[in-house]
């Protein structure tokens, strides 16, 4: 292309012939942030009686993405992505470990080697398709699971392959772990458009709380008292709903059994070395709960052998010492996983259907029901958004005020209208025991075909003459509610 001072303008990319005929036209992008190295769009175009008109449109296409910022910058795969934006990113250390845990184990070996740029809504919704499937990424095909990976001789461990598919919650987990570190690759212009807001996850399942009915509470409560200290901390997940690592974390100092009030500042965690550690509470606050007067005897007394204990080994009391512990001189606190699989052996032996999160369940839908509102619920358990939480998850359905509702509502209703028959009492005693009679069919208590007591055992059941018990059966015939056949016991009519 010749310029207005003569010169020949240099064009802008460049279509180059295959040998195979083809054309692949290549367009400079930029430089690789990754990688350094200079960055190219490339598309082929087959051979054919068009393909030239097809390279140059193909050409126009890519230098317009290039010019409007459109294109990918660079072919990082979204490995790399994923290494940069955990790199960078604020999380707090279990949710990294939660994220990292789900990217190693169902994302990078299937799409860890993909381009970012060729990432696109249908791969993600294909994906989690897959892991809905199967979380092993199967593909469907049957082969055998094996203990250890190399040669080995085969045990009763290596079974043939079962799908089991990954639940829809875990599901939306790794959507969003994926569309963070995308909307971070679109900010820094390594791809145009995140391909993940196009996406569809799964719905998000419906809460289900399922807390301990007040009589397995009992139980719960009972059971775990067979070690007094194991029971005080159940008892104190109970009444005041604390999560199991802040009740690993809790220390002598956060409370304050004179006020009556439990400061709960720090959660416990494990590491990813299997390390205790501690982080601020999950939502960040620094609550105070008040406690009631069994509570706090309860905690009197956990203190109370405490001081034992110590006395015993001949050690001085620190107030920053752990409430609950293994150790005599509580000088470590729990591991979260150890309560878990401590109150899991519990309930297996009760035989209730429960885990150690259900008594946060039990604190809310308890408090609720006794009428509490939810905003004090919520700030007891925690919770932000001004309780939406804490009424969408925790709030399970109660038989108990379903039937004080109902109760409410029939003391409001009008009196109900009374029948004709209900309105005039019986004036002589056949028609009393006809009125009896005919409740029971109405009711269903008799049905068609039943037969009637004899005449004289109606007599005497209600200690009358026969001629009187005749005249009662004789006026529920009149009214085509009783069949009678000489010779027969008087039936229900209809049989």
């Amino acid at each position: 292309m010749a310029a207005s001072n003569g010169r020949t303008k240099r064009q802008r990319g460049e279509i180059e012939t295959l040998p195979s005929g083809s054309l692949r036209v290549k367009v400079y992008a930029g430089v690789d942030p990754i990688s350094g190295k200079r960055h190219y769009l490339t598309e082929v175009i087959p051979a054919g009686r068009t393909a030239a008109n097809e390279a140059e449109m193909a050409r126009t296409r890519l230098l317009a993405q290039v010019d409007e910022r459109r294109n990918p910058r660079t072919r990082a795969t979204l490995d790399q992505l994923l290494d940069r934006w955990l790199e960078v990113s604020d999380i707090e250390a279990t949710t990294r470990m939660g994220y990292v845990n789900k990217l190693n184990k169902h994302v990078r070996p299937v799409l860890g080697k993909l381009p970012v740029g060729r990432l696109d809504a249908e791969t993600l919704e294909s994906f989690y398709a897959s892991l809905r499937r199967c979380r092993d990424w199967c593909g469907g095909k049957a082969y055998v699971k094996h203990r250890v990976e190399g040669e080995h001789n085969c045990t009763a461990k290596c079974r043939p392959h079962v799908c089991k598919p990954l639940s829809a919650s875990s599901v939306r987990q790794i959507h969003w772990i994926l569309s963070g570190a995308l909307s971070r690759a679109v900010r820094w212009r390594w791809i145009a458009v995140n391909p993940a807001s196009q996406a569809e996850p799964p719905a998000p399942p419906h809460p289900d709380p399922q807390p301990p009915s007040p009589a397995d509470a009992a139980r719960i409560v009972s059971e775990a008292w067979r070690d007094p200290d194991w029971g005080a901390l159940v008892w104190l997940a109970m009444t005041t709903g604390a999560r199991r690592g802040e009740l690993c974390a809790l220390r002598w100092h956060h409370l304050d059994l004179s006020a009556s009030v439990l400061t709960l500042r720090r959660s416990a965690y494990l590491d990813e070395h299997g390390e205790l550690r501690e982080k601020d509470t999950k939502t960040h606050q620094h609550r105070r709960v008040a406690l009631d007067p069994e509570t706090v005897e309860v905690l009197r007394e956990l203190h109370g052998r405490y001081l034992d204990r110590l006395a015993l080994l001949d050690a001085d009391a620190d107030p920053a010492d752990y409430v609950f512990s293994l150790e005599p001189d509580n000088s470590r606190g729990y591991r979260p996983d150890t309560i878990t699989q401590r109150y899991g052996r519990l309930a297996t032996r009760l035989g209730i259907d429960s885990h150690i999160h259900a008594l946060r369940y039990y604190s809310a839908t308890e408090l609720i029901n006794a009428g509490v509102d939810v905003r004090t619920v919520a700030g007891r358990l925690g919770h932000g958004g001004g309780g939406t939480t804490t009424l969408r998850v925790y709030a399970a359905w109660l038989s108990e005020s379903e039937q004080r509702a109902a109760a409410t509502l029939a003391a409001r209703m009008p009196p109900r209208p009374l029948t004709p028959t209900q309105r005039t009492p019986p004036s002589s005693p056949y028609r009393a025991i006809a009125a009896g009679m005919r409740q029971q069919i109405t009711t269903g208590q008799l049905r068609t075909g039943d037969q009637l007591p004899t005449v004289a055992k109606l007599a005497a059941a209600h200690g009358v003459s026969v001629g009187t018990a005749h005249r009662a059966v004789a006026l529920l015939a009149a009214e085509g509610l009783v069949s009678v056949v000489r010779g027969r016991r008087p039936t229900v009519a209809g049989a």
